[in-house]
């Protein structure tokens, strides 16, 4: 089932089928497992990379694909529908570490880095938030002191999606002074290497969902960081984040959707194959009208995404519309999930059946990269900005 009302190309459709046959052969197989225990298959980035998956977004000039950001987000969705948690690491690799490096990167840190990222030889991680800010993410304490030739890091990251397995690390942290906070303006960001002295993974966090997808603290212990890699300039390195969370976004609204699209097709075969009072359950209005808004909130989530999508391509600002896809399309998730819980009735509660995990799945969609309530106000924000 697609719905995709904005028409896709011959490229895109291929590259669609393409997502659509390595997520049914190398992902459908394991995804129970995963999920289960709790693991990270580290194969599965490289397979991506093999793919090219992990370099759609970056110029061929670094060895990516060089592909618009609709194809990426079709691929994508593809990958969530199958397994949520391999669709966390492509989505943050490509929206996040590698986009801050294209955008304010030094040459010489291009060459470096985001060349193996955009081949899959490297994984990236972004570590922004920290156990004491997350939506108030500008208020981090991880310190940032220059010594000679060398920045030295002190702090905890919390949250870092595959920070455990991540070769490369984009890590904020203050570079004001205790005395002379200079708030969002005293952030500056850093490329961090798991080989830098000082460096260690703390905590994994034992979650509900995506649990294929290994969520760390980092901790940065006298970490010394050369200055050739501070990204940017000094004192911007929040603004460089805010700015990629905008790309962000839209790869977790990419995410959503696939789940919801999953949960609904379920749903719909559930309905046709269980029987109640002697016939299936399709032909019950209620569950008619259950599975009609499903369809219908999915395809007005990718409609939006995908429009959005064009926008962000034809250079156009994005913020506010990045904002509401991602809260329609999470919203839409927990909600479309939520009543394939309902039409399974029983089944739907028990881990034999995928809605489970679905359901499961969706909830963290509503909370990263910026929950439903942070989305509400840069949206209402961005309509006084622009009234």
């Amino acid at each position: 089932m697609s719905w995709a009302l904005i028409p896709l190309s011959e490229e895109q459709r291929a590259i669609q089928q393409t997502a659509r046959d390595f997520a049914d052969a190398e992902l459908a197989p394991f995804t129970e497992r995963w999920d289960r225990d709790g693991v990270f298959d580290r194969g599965i980035g490289e397979k991506l990379g093999a793919l090219g998956f992990l370099g759609m977004l970056i110029p061929e000039a670094y060895d990516g694909l060089g592909l618009d950001t609709c194809t990426y987000l079709v691929a994508l969705e593809e990958i969530a529908a199958v397994d949520a948690s391999t669709a966390v690491l492509m989505s943050v690799h490509n929206s996040l570490p590698t986009q801050m490096l294209l955008r304010f990167g030094s040459e010489a840190q291009k060459q470096a880095y985001l060349k193996p990222m955009a081949r899959g030889e490297w994984l990236g991680a972004f570590a922004l938030s920290e156990p004491d800010a997350g939506s108030d993410a500008a208020s981090l304490r991880t310190q940032a002191v220059r010594d000679g030739d060398h920045f030295v890091l002190t702090g905890v990251k919390a949250w870092v999606s595959h920070g455990g397995h991540a070769d490369v690390i984009l890590a904020m942290a203050r570079t004001d002074t205790p005395d002379d906070r200079k708030g969002a303006r005293g952030i500056s960001a850093f490329i961090v290497t798991p080989d830098m002295p000082g460096f260690s993974v703390g905590k994994k966090e034992d979650k509900m969902g995506l649990r294929g997808s290994e969520t760390v603290q980092l901790v940065f212990d006298e970490l010394r960081v050369p200055v050739a890699n501070l990204l940017g300039e000094a004192g911007m390195g929040f603004v460089y984040a805010m700015q990629s969370l905008d790309n962000g976004r839209l790869g977790i609204a990419a995410q959503s959707i696939g789940i919801a699209r999953a949960a609904l097709e379920h749903s719909v075969r559930y309905a046709a194959e269980r029987q109640q009072f002697g016939k299936a359950i399709k032909e019950f209005q209620a569950i008619q009208f259950k599975l009609a808004d499903m369809a219908t909130r999915v395809a007005a989530s990718r409609t939006l995404l995908h429009a959005t999508a064009a926008a962000k391509d034809r250079g156009l600002p994005i913020t506010q519309y990045g904002s509401m896809s991602k809260l329609m399309s999470s919203e839409t998730a927990m909600w479309v999930t939520t009543q394939a819980i309902q039409i399974y009735g029983g089944y739907g509660y028990v881990k034999e059946y995928p809605v489970e995990r679905l359901f499961r799945d969706a909830k963290v969609t509503e909370i990263y990269e910026g929950t439903s309530e942070i989305q509400r106000i840069i949206i209402a924000r961005e309509l006084y900005a622009t009234s």
